[in-house]
């Protein structure tokens, strides 16, 4: 692998594409802002495309469909086309992706009945499945549009859950895999206990596997009355931890690399663009070293680098 890998100066002169794998709280978003902000790689947001391409048609019917039953003043404007309603969805602000996805629990305190609730689960799902194959598009975009030579996906914590991790052909995974180097982030447990403050003290409306939220849906009223649904998220939240950790594990371990929270922040502070590239260096190097497969995904990380480079016309 260390004959395969370039020396360092080089490696960083790559077009770097790194997909982000990690529970919602770890640092993912952070990192992509940051980036963003101070050294013009381009920040792919999943849930800002989720939802202004895959969701919005979904987010605005609700709305409408609430102000058309409760206001009638508006309403008519509606129906007259003299006003329209849209959406502010930013990368900065996501908050119309959450509450249209919503959390199960009684309908008076602003809870989803069964139905519902599984219905846009389903629908967030897809729209993921779909966020995640756009990436090699958007990764020609960012080049030729504006001119960004590296590509962060800040993909949702939900990824390991849309995919079929025993299927190297599932279609997510391959269309990742080609583009980007998947690069799981691992909370420790200082970082773990924060994610579970959090959700105990603002719990939020999250996207969970199928056959985890059947589960714990076992056997509540389907109307969702008389379950508070800010309590059954915060219920929820440790479970989910505990059930996503593995599949982050698993992911990581077939097809990418994993670094643990307190090397990629080191004492709280971020990494530029190039203090990164140096720690996926350090990664790729260590990892693949005694790990036939770490080396495999390496191999196939740098080719896709080289392709990009060669595509683009770059000299390293």
């Amino acid at each position: 692998m260390t004959d395969v890998l370039p020396p360092l100066e080089q490696f960083r002169k790559l077009p770097h594409a790194v997909t982000l794998l990690g529970m919602s709280g770890v640092g993912k978003t952070w990192l992509s802002t940051a980036l963003r902000r101070s050294d013009n790689w381009f920040h792919y947001s999943a849930d800002y495309r989720i939802g202004t391409a895959y969701l919005a048609e979904y987010i605005l019917d609700n709305i409408k469909f609430r102000i058309m039953r409760t206001d009638p003043f508006i309403a008519d404007l509606l129906r007259s086309d003299s006003i329209y309603i849209n959406h502010n969805i930013s990368v900065d602000n996501l908050d119309p992706v959450s509450t249209y996805l919503g959390m199960f629990g009684d309908p008076a305190k602003g809870g989803l009945d069964k139905a519902t609730f599984l219905l846009r689960q389903q629908q967030y799902r897809d729209a993921e499945i779909a966020s995640m194959q756009d990436v090699a598009r958007f990764l020609d975009k960012a080049w030729h549009i504006y001119g960004c030579k590296d590509f962060i996906n800040d993909a949702s914590g939900s990824l390991c859950e849309i995919v079929d991790i025993d299927d190297p052909a599932d279609p997510v995974i391959s269309a990742l895999c080609d583009t980007s180097l998947i690069l799981y982030i691992r909370a420790d447990a200082a970082g773990e206990a924060a994610l579970k403050k959090r959700a105990e003290t603002s719990p939020k409306p999250l996207f969970y596997h199928p056959a985890f939220i059947e589960k714990h849906l076992a056997g509540v009223p389907d109307d969702g009355v008389g379950v508070d649904p800010k309590d059954f998220a915060r219920t929820l939240f440790p479970k989910l931890l505990d059930d996503r950790k593995p599949r982050y594990e698993e992911f990581a371990k077939r097809y990418g690399i994993t670094v643990n929270v307190g090397d990629l922040f080191p004492n709280g502070k971020m990494h530029d663009g190039d203090g990164l590239i140096d720690v996926l260096h350090n990664l790729l190097t260590t990892q693949a070293a005694d790990n036939p497969v770490a080396a495999a995904n390496a191999d196939r990380y740098l080719k896709a680098c080289e392709a990009r480079a060669r595509a683009r016309g770059l000299t390293i």
